[in-house]
């Protein structure tokens, strides 16, 4: 990818973060690694969150707040998410529905399945595609702030109090609700918003060091330290959140070599649809494998079928339903736009003969020779106009 907004190693941070989701789960379908494993899968969600947050604001944030803009915003963010988790849930439906399966993360009966089709639903993974989406139907509104701060100026005074009283009330982290991710999102944008303004500091190398030691400590600190801080949705963390993703975004020395490789950048590509799939990829060769191989051996075969899947999905689902989507938006857009630019054409054709009229009539009754050049003037005027 070429695009001038495009940064490399916030692919690989995102890459690294689909990992370590799926390694979360390794010991849900694998119970006998279950005591080996080391969970970080809220850490890496809350990066997700506060990593939209950031790209939200870094790729729209300077553009004009029109209704085309925001209207294009909204349907590419629709495309980007909505067709391939349709996908996803209707697997996991599917599979919740086979008798003696056991499914490890079922929607459960048809109203189950009506909600998360309807974006409401918490099973698995599927609980944190909710919040994702309030916050991009929010967005426009913080578009706003970021685009004209001193005219909003109320509104960015609200953010703060819900964030104050989020971290008061210190609010759940996990569910469909956006009030306890708010920070993690918002966080992200101000530090999305200041991207641009960072142009002039060429960091270190110490500075990538700094940033890969803030990545690991981020990740495991819970876990070097449980007494320290038991709980991961707070305030403290949706900073750490921003600021990590603030850093790998001026794509430091090293810290750069290693997010931005080519194997962690891929597995930032398909990150969404690993994401949505890994459960029932892997879940899929454990019943399907785990009598004829010892468990390590499968667990390693799981993860890589599940990285080809999420590879398969993302090029046949998510990347055509996106380009179909946007595709025909695009299409009724600009019709809108040429039957506008008719009317609008139209109109001032008319208000220029309307003044050309206006013109000729006061001529009229001017003196003679005045008329005469009156008329002169009106009808090469008329002439040019049309």
């Amino acid at each position: 990818m070429n695009r001038p907004d495009y940064i490399p190693s916030l692919d690989g941070l995102r890459g690294v973060a689909a990992l370590l989701v799926v390694q979360a789960h390794v010991g849900l379908i694998f119970p006998g690694a279950s005591v080996h494993v080391t969970t970080m899968g809220s850490e890496a969600v809350g990066l997700f969150f506060a990593l939209s947050g950031f790209l939200m604001a870094h790729l729209y944030g300077s553009r004009p707040v029109t209704k085309e803009n925001v209207l294009d915003f909204l349907v590419s963010r629709f495309a980007r998410i909505y067709p391939v988790y349709l996908a996803a849930v209707l697997l996991v439906a599917m599979l919740s529905g086979i008798p003696n399966l056991d499914f490890v993360q079922p929607i459960m009966g048809g109203m189950d399945f009506v909600r998360h089709v309807f974006l409401l639903g918490s099973s698995g993974v599927f609980w944190s595609i909710p919040p994702e989406i309030q916050f991009y139907l929010l967005f426009p509104i913080l578009w706003l702030c970021l685009a004209r701060p001193h005219r909003y100026s109320g509104v960015i005074v609200g953010f703060a109090v819900v964030i104050v009283v989020d971290g008061l009330l210190e609010l759940p982290g996990p569910g469909i609700m956006l009030v306890s991710k708010l920070p993690y999102f918002l966080f992200g944008a101000l530090a999305g918003a200041m991207h641009s303004y960072w142009d002039r500091w060429t960091p270190s190398a110490l500075t990538g060091i700094f940033t890969l030691f803030l990545l690991a400590v981020f990740f495991a600190y819970r876990h070097l330290a449980p007494g320290f801080s038991p709980e991961f949705w707070s305030l403290q963390s949706a900073v750490a959140a921003a600021v990590i993703v603030a850093l790998v975004a001026r794509q430091p020395p090293i810290a750069a070599n290693v997010l931005a490789a080519a194997p962690i950048r891929f597995l930032g590509t398909i990150s969404f649809s690993l994401y949505l799939f890994h459960v029932p990829i892997m879940f899929l060769v454990h019943r399907t494998f785990e009598t004829v191989m010892p468990e390590p051996a499968l667990i390693a075969v799981a993860l890589f079928v599940a990285v080809g899947g999420a590879w398969f999905l993302h090029e046949t689902i998510e990347v055509p339903s996106r380009r179909l989507l946007v595709g025909l938006w695009q299409q009724h857009r600009w019709r809108v736009t040429a039957r506008d630019s008719s009317a609008e054409r139209i109109e001032r054709a008319i208000l220029d003969l309307q003044e050309t009229e206006k013109r000729l009539l006061s001529g009229a009754t001017s003196a003679t020779a005045g008329a005469d050049r009156a008329v002169i003037q009106d009808n090469g005027d008329e002439t040019r106009s049309a």
